[in-house]
């Protein structure tokens, strides 16, 4: 089987399994939100944001570090994992312990730090998870990640609906995630033993001292990445108030469900792009450029869209109670664009181990995302903090596509045409949509038949694009 072939089984694997979890997303998402109103779902968002903040702590990049050692030394794995494991157990102390002391001392309610830190223990948990799925990912064996994904959203669909329909309230949700995680959690841990490897348990001081040194680069990115993506939901509670944090978070968990797709994609070229570096420069930039050029193949005009269909999108889905959410959700459509352009050359950056640019990359943004939000909040507000991650993600990939040309891996010009094509494509079907005036729903079908036969008879799709499709299919 081709390496090609491979990155696309594997995709397949995650990719029905995104599905599935998009789908039990979007729903439980709705029936959170019209079930606990505008204020306490801005509770569970400033929960989440918080814990998520914080959780570098017992994360530290670990597991992202792992992904790369074990997919240049398989036999690594024993070793790796019979440490990470026990350190996370001393970190999770850590992290608990913090967290509820920095909810004291910001004077957060009695609800809110009772939600936040049932939280903050379902991170614990998912942490454990993510060590897991690293090692199938060093291993290429994601048919078990995507599996533990389907069992994890399916059982936490099933229990929010219960959740909902006895009426336990914000209390049962967090729960619900908290049991979730758990029980995904100990399928994984049951594959990972029968069929990829059995952790040799121990507490080497010397070697979880250099696993901590060597993953303190992407614990620091992963900060910072953290940060200035969910630090805007924390600032809108201490500044506006839950309303303004729920109106804002409704929209999030929408976008939320978009970017998943690019931790799929990353999920599995990762592994492959740092193999890549090893064996070929050639084929390192080449899936540069392709990353590059599908996903704004997808996501510019699926934006363009969204800003037509805002208010009829947060209609449908959460009801008028959220229809300032409308204005939210037109802005924060772009950080979508932006953010699988920036995730494309961190993953070019990491596995050319530039880690530490990367985390200087994502450090000046993160500074910038706090000043701005401290002006942007208090006269904007939800407007404010999603124009503030829009300019965000705009330095980063400006400044990232700086680094990436001066360390010489330049893209072919033939990106730049093929990314002007689908700008060009995009723009048309703006402009249709634009005088149309057709409904959500039909304009659908419409606008996906008027942007692809535009982007056709622009001759987007070169002879490699026909030749990874062919592989795709088998049929080369």
């Amino acid at each position: 089987m081709s390496q090609i072939q491979t990155i696309f089984k594997n995709m397949s694997w995650l990719f029905i399994s995104q599905i599935i979890a998009s789908i039990c997303g979007f729903i439980w998402t709705i029936l959170m939100a019209r079930y606990l109103g505008v204020s306490e779902y801005g509770i569970l968002g400033f929960a989440i944001s918080f814990s998520g903040v914080l959780v570098v702590i017992v994360e530290l990049g670990i597991s992202f570090n792992m992904v790369r050692t074990i997919a240049t030394d398989n036999s690594s794995a024993t070793k790796y994992l019979g440490n990470a494991i026990p350190l996370k157990g001393l970190l999770s102390v850590i992290y608990f312990t913090i967290s509820l002391i920095i909810l004291i001392l910001i004077g957060s309610n009695e609800l809110t730090i009772t939600i936040t830190l049932l939280f903050v223990i379902e991170a614990i948990i998912k942490s454990y998870t993510n060590i897991l799925n690293s090692a199938f990912q060093g291993f290429e064996k994601l048919k078990y990640q995507g599996i533990g994904n389907t069992l994890l959203n399916i059982i936490l669909f099933i229990f929010i609906i219960l959740t909902v329909y006895a009426d336990f309230g914000i209390f049962g949700i967090s729960i619900s995630y908290i049991l979730a995680n758990i029980i995904a959690l100990i399928y994984e841990y049951y594959v990972l033993r029968k069929y990829i490897t059995k952790p040799h348990y121990e507490f080497n001081k010397s070697y979880c001292k250099e696993i901590i040194l060597v993953s303190i680069p992407f614990a620091i990115t992963g900060l910072l990445y953290t940060i200035y993506y969910s630090i805007d939901m924390v600032m809108l509670t201490q500044f506006v108030g839950n309303y303004a944090t729920g109106i804002y978070n409704a929209t999030y968990k929408l976008i939320s469900v978009l970017t998943l797709f690019y931790g799929i994609y990353s999920a599995v070229i990762f592994p492959v792009m740092s193999k890549f570096f090893k064996k070929d420069d050639k084929m390192l930039i080449i899936s540069y450029e392709k990353s590059i050029k599908y996903l704004m193949l997808i996501m510019i005009p699926l934006a363009i869209a969204t800003m037509f269909y805002s208010l009829d999108i947060i209609q449908f889905i959460y009801g008028h109670e959220y229809d300032a959410a409308s204005s939210v959700l037109s802005i924060l459509i772009w950080t979508v664009c932006l953010l699988f352009i920036s995730g494309a050359g961190n993953t070019l950056l990491n596995a050319v181990h530039k880690e530490k640019t990367v985390t200087k990359i994502y450090a000046l943004a993160a500074v910038f995302n706090i000043v701005l939000n401290f002006f942007m909040i208090p006269y904007l507000s939800y407007n404010g903090a999603a124009i503030t991650t829009v300019l965000s993600d705009v330095l980063i990939v400006v400044v990232q596509s700086y680094v990436i040309y001066k360390l010489g891996h330049r893209p072919n010009k033939k990106l730049y045409y093929d990314l002007i094509k689908i700008i060009v494509g995009s723009g048309i079907l703006g402009i249709a949509l634009y005088f149309l005036h057709l409904n959500m729903w039909v304009a659908l079908p419409v606008g996906i038949i008027i942007y692809f036969a535009t982007v056709y008879l622009l001759r987007l799709f070169d002879d490699d694009d026909k030749y990874v499709i062919k592989e795709i299919l088998g049929r080369n």
